[in-house]
């Protein structure tokens, strides 16, 4: 009979797939390295295992102990299948820019989910790191992983991943594209290739925010470059020990909106159901595609799973508030397409000035219009009554007819945007669109600013 004695030893062989319309324009041939078909449905189970096994032999992890680690979700989940077969307790310190289909799946599994703000300093206590430590100080009997530093980490990927590629592409790999986070899996299938063929190039995919490729080039870690972003499982705002500048030989940023469209690009065209970092290196090979020849074999690593991303890349809605969904503006009524049904909310021309600001308090608004009888004739801004007030402090109990600036331009339905933009300036922030039947909406530069591609 041919069985696995547990889940653990059915880790790694994953499948080189061949990538075709996604990689269309690239002349050479690209393959898929798919981790998705580990157990916990990426490739950090393997240095999972890998950084346990290690500290069980050397004695930092003892018998019915505590593993800490903090996570992107992807290690937690490979922690916690070893944890889970080995008898050990687990808990994930992870931030909250992390999907919550992520902290789910570690809560189903046993773990205890620890959630922390994405937007601070590493040194800061709050952040994942300090509050990783903090509990393995804290902890009886537990070890903290330290995936970052961990050499195990690479290591595993050197035993692994790396000789699982080169047999798979019977030692024709010549480039390797991998998403840069904590750095074991590009530095130890990076020394593993390279060690069998100096000149196969080593290629890592890098974030806006992160702070890898800069140092790479400069050897300067530029603070400037960290600020928060929201691609997940690459980049980083520390130099993790386990990642070996000296076997990369050059990395590509990706933005936060090319990551996402790509992630689900590569669901629709290549029927590959992977997470965000998949489309970061697909949309980082594109940018590189003048570094393949037609004989290169290039391999890209899928790290982890789609399912993990259902609520945020593969839902239509979030896409379309962060401006990634790829649709066609070209119509007044397109870029308010989302609120097109709310109320429009007017002032009247007799009503006093703290009306409008308890308007804009209560509705988030900055601009209004301002009706009579006879319909619009005026408009208030957040800008002008600040002005207003400055200049008189008992503005707020005169009427909004003594205030108002000139009424907002109005479009019908079916108007460019080219056209609409040309309507505003700087005495002018919002155009008022005719819906018809006596109907109308505003649009504001918000709205035109979120309908750029």
């Amino acid at each position: 009979m041919d069985f696995s004695k547990n889940i653990l030893e059915t880790i790694g062989n994953t499948p080189l797939v061949k990538l075709n319309k996604i990689v269309a324009e690239i002349d050479a041939l690209v393959l898929a390295k798919v981790e998705t078909f580990n157990p916990g449905n990426s490739v950090k189970d393997r240095m999972a295992v890998k950084m346990i096994e290690d500290a069980e032999a050397d004695g930092r992890l003892k018998p019915g102990g505590t593993i800490i680690e903090g996570t992107s979700g992807n290690t937690g989940m490979g922690l916690a299948l070893v944890a889970i077969i080995k008898g050990y307790k687990l808990i994930c310190v992870i931030s909250d820019k992390q999907s919550k289909e992520k902290m789910d799946i570690l809560r189903a599994v046993g773990a205890k989910v620890v959630v922390c703000p994405t937007d601070v300093e590493p040194t800061d206590p709050r952040s994942y790191y300090s509050v990783s430590k903090r509990l393995a100080e804290e902890t009886p009997n537990s070890w903290y992983v330290n995936q970052y530093d961990n050499l195990s980490n690479s290591l595993a990927h050197y035993e692994q991943t790396g000789p699982e590629i080169w047999k798979q592409t019977d030692g024709k790999i010549t480039h390797f594209v991998v998403g840069v986070g904590t750095g074991g899996t590009i530095s130890g299938v990076g020394k593993y290739l390279k060690e069998k063929n100096p000149n196969i190039k080593i290629w890592g995919i890098d974030t806006y925010g992160s702070v890898f490729k800069k140092y790479h080039e400069t050897g300067i870690f530029d603070e400037n470059e960290i600020y928060s972003y929201i691609t997940e499982g690459i980049g980083e705002d520390i130099l993790p020990k386990n990642v070996d500048f000296s076997l990369i030989d050059g990395f590509t940023k990706v933005t936060d909106k090319d990551a996402a469209v790509y992630t689900r690009k590569i669901a629709l065209e290549e029927a590959i159901f992977v997470g965000n970092s998949a489309g970061a290196c697909i949309k980082g090979l594109l940018q590189l595609k003048d570094q393949f020849k037609p004989d290169d074999v290039v391999v890209v690593l899928f790290h982890d799973s789609g399912s993990r991303y259902v609520g945020k890349m593969f839902n239509d809605d979030w896409m379309r508030e962060r401006g990634f969904l790829e649709e066609n503006i070209t119509k007044a009524e397109d870029v308010i397409k989302d609120h097109i049904d709310k109320e429009l909310i007017v002032v009247r021309t007799e009503e006093l000035v703290s009306h409008a600001i308890e308007r804009m308090r209560k509705y988030k608004i900055s601009q209004i219009p301002v009706v009579d009888i006879n319909g619009f004739v005026g408009s208030v801004d957040e800008t002008d009554l600040f002005r207003s007030y400055v200049a008189d402090k008992n503005v707020a109990e005169k009427p909004i007819k003594d205030v108002m600036g000139k009424p907002f331009p109005i479009v019908k339905l079916g108007t460019p945007i080219e056209e609409v933009s040309k309507l505003f300036s700087k005495e002018n922030d919002a155009v008022l669109i005719d819906l018809g039947n006596g109907q109308h909406h505003i649009i504001t530069k918000y709205d035109i600013i979120g309908s750029i591609k």
